[in-house]
């Protein structure tokens, strides 16, 4: 923008330095006493401009600086005029030119006093402009640092949670069982392995959430066995579109939570994925108990408001993700536009 401002500020001078000689030109002066005029007073000009512009800068038009913007436009003004009236006498030998800027004198300082008042104007606008861009630029580098810090601490809270009772579980399987509880400990390591890498606004490819997904899968059906069935229907155009890292273990965390924790036989979860209108749409169902529901435990639920809070913050929009209950069915959808 300063770049633009600067060619701007130069192109007017030139062009009103042009405009000044041929109008001289016309008023009967020669070539040479024309271009003479028209230099030395847009060199005069450019440099009083440039000193305004600097007082503003320093002195912006508040109520407490407008005496001294409006003093110092008056008073630079009349310097100004000195400056060009006493340099035209000294480089012309005209008697007819000399005659000429005395009877234009009038109105070579209301001219005069019109630039300088132009440029404080054009001076004010320009950084008040600037600042108010920087303004939006601190805003907007203060809101992604809070949406960061607030995906951060999401981030922080939901792999604690997914952690403990992995742990629990693999306590309970050491006595009993040692050989699952050690591939559970290699299943463990290799899911954490690829979370901790991931930033929780990166954007990657279904098919790569899909795989880290397979992993929290394999570490659940060490805890539940033959019990967790999963089904996945994705195409591949869907498994291509992007979606915010590791956004779907939660969802299926709460899934296995209502679907398995009250009964005993198997549950199937299904998830199908489709990409649709430039939207990637993700539908998570698991079985659901009506009856259950009326005494939810503790906690239930963080995974999902969790999700919800996390699209709303990379995507400025509430309502991406969704619930239903339909019989026995508990289903939980998700929309993820896509980027270009």
């Amino acid at each position: 923008m300063k770049q633009t401002v600067q060619k701007l500020f130069i192109g007017f001078w030139l062009g009103l330095g042009c405009l000044q000689t041929w109008v001289l030109v016309q008023y009967g002066l020669s070539f040479w006493e024309s271009c003479l005029d028209a230099v030395v007073t847009s060199t005069v000009l450019v440099m009083a401009s440039y000193v305004m512009i600097t007082i503003v800068k320093y002195f912006r038009p508040t109520i407490k600086n407008a005496v001294i913007v409006m003093v110092s436009a008056l008073a630079l003004s009349v310097f100004s005029g000195f400056i060009i009236f006493s340099s035209l006498q000294f480089l012309s030998q005209s008697d007819y030119y000399l005659r000429w800027i005395n009877s234009t004198l009038l109105i070579r300082f209301i001219f005069i006093k019109l630039m300088v008042v132009m440029a404080a104007t054009n001076g004010w606008l320009f950084f008040f402009i600037q600042e108010q861009q920087q303004n939006e630029l601190r805003t907007k580098e203060s809101d992604r640092l809070m949406r960061e810090a607030e995906l951060s601490n999401l981030r922080q809270q939901l792999q604690p949670h997914f952690l403990f009772n992995s742990l629990n579980s693999i306590s309970a399987l050491t006595l009993s069982q040692p050989e699952q509880a050690r591939k559970m400990i290699e299943q463990l390591s290799d899911f954490l392995r690829g979370t901790v890498k991931k930033e929780a606004n990166q954007l990657i490819p279904l098919s790569e959430e899909l795989h880290h997904l397979h992993l929290y899968l394999e570490i659940e059906k060490v805890r539940f066995g033959h019990r967790l069935l999963t089904t996945l229907e994705a195409d591949e155009p869907a498994q291509q579109g992007k979606l915010p890292s590791l956004l779907l273990q939660p969802i299926l965390e709460n899934a296995i939570k209502f679907g398995l924790y009250d009964t005993t036989g198997p549950v199937e979860i299904r998830i199908r994925a489709r990409l649709e209108n430039e939207t990637l749409y993700i539908e998570v169902k698991n079985p659901f108990d009506g009856e259950m529901a009326s005494a939810p435990r503790k906690g239930t639920g963080f995974g999902l408001r969790s999700v919800k809070r996390r699209l709303a913050l990379l995507y400025n929009r509430n309502d991406l993700l969704t619930t239903a209950q339909e019989e026995n069915w508990f289903s939980t959808s998700i929309k993820i536009p896509q980027q270009h």
